[in-house]
């Protein structure tokens, strides 16, 4: 999609200009009137506007300008819109509210306007939305009291308020934008649509984006990949998704929430994830003006004990770790610094130091071969001007090139400290901790541009068999499959426990001495979904004593439940004990289905030590879940337990990930228990809910 008109316009017009003051007409007029290129104010009332000529309407433009911004009533604006199109203007910024989000009458509007905009093959921003600046073309089409200062940072918006008191925030803190989008209802354009045109922009460095909900999910992770190679993209998701708010009755759907599909998306595609307003700044800052570290070492320069404390918590905490200097480094310290200072990480130069004693320090911290980024701290101190402090640190990270990040514990710098920082792209905060946090994620996103993301690969399995299930299911008005529904499992290559479906003592007589040795029985109801629950479970069976087992279990589930349907009695070969792990899916509706693994059994919902990804899963996606797991040392084999089958378990994973994605009627699912062995994993018991919109 072209948003060149958009972002970078030569020619723009005004619909809905207004003379009188205090009207939005008029705020638009006086930002877009200083455009330094050819500005069309529009309106029939009138012939100028402040001096500037006005036109009646867009048909009567001296040329078709490169965007329009609509700012008049709903309804007409749906004509004038259709006129835009009509002429030729590729671009519009519809400010206007009075569409969807006013019910059903602005609904029906905004359907209509996406119809127009399909029509005549026009990017549409909003509408009911705060509008855009583009500090590269000179515009300020919104009507904000100041424009956004020049910068680097790429800015999205769902939310038109946010973007207000973003603009004003900004000012007191000299950040600046590239572009500043406010988003509106996103009926044409949506988030995904300027990722890459942002990132093709040399001028931005880092894209940053308040959502309170993703258009197209998919799309959104596929070109986010791209993206994120060269633009680190930093995420504020607020909001929750539909799928919190819908009934579930699988473990997965629980212990899915209302937010696991996007911190799965996110992970899965590199996007940072801001939990609040100063997270998200102080990560666009930190990543619009510092380098990639090439690790995650990090040297800490104080004069203040306290501060060097706080500072080494936050590394660990941050996933970071201090750097172990140099025998050189640590040689040329103890030369000079006096005997109670620390020369090790971190560094105290101690209270009493003067500016030189601290900046020759800082130089060989920074110098230091070991050390991949560094945060210089100081309390206030009269020996040491933050004033000639800052210039010095300055200069350190000029000299070597490699992150830096300041904690200056004062309530005032003064200007003049605080403008050399800004100039050398130092951020510069009061906790020590939010420092460090800022380097952190300049690591993080080290991480990200060099990951190689793995595609998901062709699985053999006999999707015939499960259709067939699946749509027998549904014919019979079906919507839960329990453990009768197995071979679901066994069609994609998934090993599953032996087992067979009996409806009578003389079935079980007959059948029992094949399954195994010892034995499992399951009811199989649609009704009866927590087997355990209702006592619908009975284990360490013989084959001899099977009959009577079947005949007691359904004369007592008939009789605690008398209108459940009951299909049967599974007899099921009774396994070996292993580790026993849950893996299931949850469809979302903006991601399609989610992959869980936890550790598993009955206590699944309690110890809830689960990941979730977004489903189809390469290999290597499938392995990655499994190690982000918090238990993944007893995978391994901790404390004397024998190691289970990594691949076995990742490879079930896949495979799953796959049925989940092939068969979008299936909403949830649980394997749980499969128990992972050193030499395989075993699906035990199975859970299948499918839509109530499938047929």
């Amino acid at each position: 999609m072209d948003l060149r008109g958009l972002l970078y316009p030569q020619s723009v017009a005004l619909i809905g200009a207004s003379p009188k003051k205090g009207k939005l007409g008029n705020l638009l007029f006086k930002n877009m009137s200083s455009f330094p290129g050819r500005f069309y104010p529009v309106n029939p009332n009138h012939e100028e506007i402040e001096g500037i000529k006005c036109y009646p309407n867009v048909s009567s433009l001296p040329e078709v300008p490169d965007m329009a911004v609509v700012i008049i009533p709903a309804d007409p604006a749906l004509k004038v819109i259709e006129e835009c199109g009509r002429v030729g203007i590729k671009n519009v910024v519809v400010i206007t509210a009075g569409f969807k989000e006013s019910g059903p009458e602005g609904a029906e509007r905004e359907r209509k306007l996406v119809e127009i905009a399909k029509r005549y093959g026009m990017n549409v921003l909003g509408p009911n939305c705060f509008g855009l600046i583009s500090t590269e073309a000179g515009l300020n089409a919104t009507f904000a009291p100041k424009t956004a200062l020049p910068g680097n940072i790429a800015f999205l918006s769902q939310s038109g308020a946010f973007c207000t008191s973003v603009l004003d925030w900004a000012w007191e803190e000299k950040l600046g934008f590239s572009h500043f989008v406010s988003l509106g209802n996103k009926a044409v354009l949506n988030e995904v649509h300027f990722l890459l045109p942002f990132a093709e922009d040399p001028d931005t460095r880092v894209i940053v984006a308040y959502l309170e909900g993703i258009a197209d999910g998919p799309e959104f992770i596929r070109i986010a990949r791209q993206v994120v190679k060269t633009t680190p993209i930093v995420v504020l998701k607020a909001g929750r998704t539909e799928a919190g708010a819908r009934a579930v009755s699988s473990h997965t759907g629980t212990l899915a929430g209302s937010d696991a599909a996007y911190e799965a998306a996110f992970r899965k595609c590199g996007v940072i994830r801001a939990r609040n307003v100063e997270e998200l700044f102080d990560y666009a800052y930190a990543l619009a003006k510092q380098p990639v570290p090439r690790g995650k070492r990090v040297g800490v320069m104080t004069n203040a004990g306290g501060a060097g404390v706080m500072a080494s918590d936050a590394v660990e905490e941050y996933g970071l770790e201090l750097a172990r200097f140099s025998e050189g480094t640590t040689r040329k310290l103890r030369e000079f610094l006096p005997p109670a200072a620390n020369i090790y990480n971190p560094v105290d130069v101690l209270g009493d130091a003067h500016l030189d004693r601290y900046e020759k320090a800082l130089n060989l911290v920074i110098g230091d071969p070991n050390v991949d980024m560094v945060v210089s701290l100081s309390a206030p101190a009269p020996l040491i001007p933050f004033r000639d402090l800052s210039r010095a640190v300055a200069e350190a990270k000029g000299r070597v090139g490699k992150p830096l990040t300041v904690s200056f514990m004062a309530g005032d710098l003064g200007e003049e400290a605080e403008e050399t920082l800004r100039e050398a792209g130092i951020p510069s905060y009061f906790d020590p901790a939010r420092a460090v946090r800022a380097l952190s994620v300049l690591y993080r996103y080290s991480g990200i541009k060099g990951k190689e993301w793995t595609e998901p690969r062709d699985i053999e399995a006999d999707r015939d068999a499960v259709r067939r299930v699946l749509e027998g299911a549904l014919s019979r008005g079906r919507h839960q499959l329990g453990v009768e529904a197995m071979g679901v499992l066994s069609a994609y290559g998934i090993r599953v426990a032996r087992g067979v479906l009996v409806r009578s003592p003389d079935e079980a007589r007959a059948v029992a001495p094949s399954v195994g040795e010892k034995l499992v029985l399951k009811v199989v109801s649609p009704e009866l979904v927590h087997k355990t629950d209702v006592g619908g479970v009975v284990l360490g069976v013989s084959p001899d004593e099977a009959p009577a087992a079947v005949e007691e279990m359904l004369a007592r589930i008939s009789y605690r439940f008398p209108g459940a349907r009951i299909e049967g009695v599974l007899i099921q070969e009774q396994l070996p004990p292993g580790q026993e792990l849950i893996v299931g899916s949850v469809r979302d509706p903006q991601f399609g289905p989610l992959v869980m693994v936890g550790f598993g059994g009955i206590f699944v919902e309690v110890i809830k030590d689960v990941v979730f990804d977004v489903a189809p899963l390469s290999p290597e996606e499938a392995r990655e879940m499994l190690e982000g797991m918090r238990g993944y040392a007893l995978l391994r084999g901790a404390r004397g337990r024998p190691p289970v089958d990594i691949d076995a378990v990742a490879e079930v994973l896949e495979r799953i990930s796959h049925l989940a994605h092939d068969f979008p009627q299936i909403v949830e699912m649980d394997v749980n228990p499969l128990i992972a062995y050193p030499d395989g994993a075993v699906a035990v018991d199975l859970r299948i809910t499918l839509s109530r919109e499938a047929k």
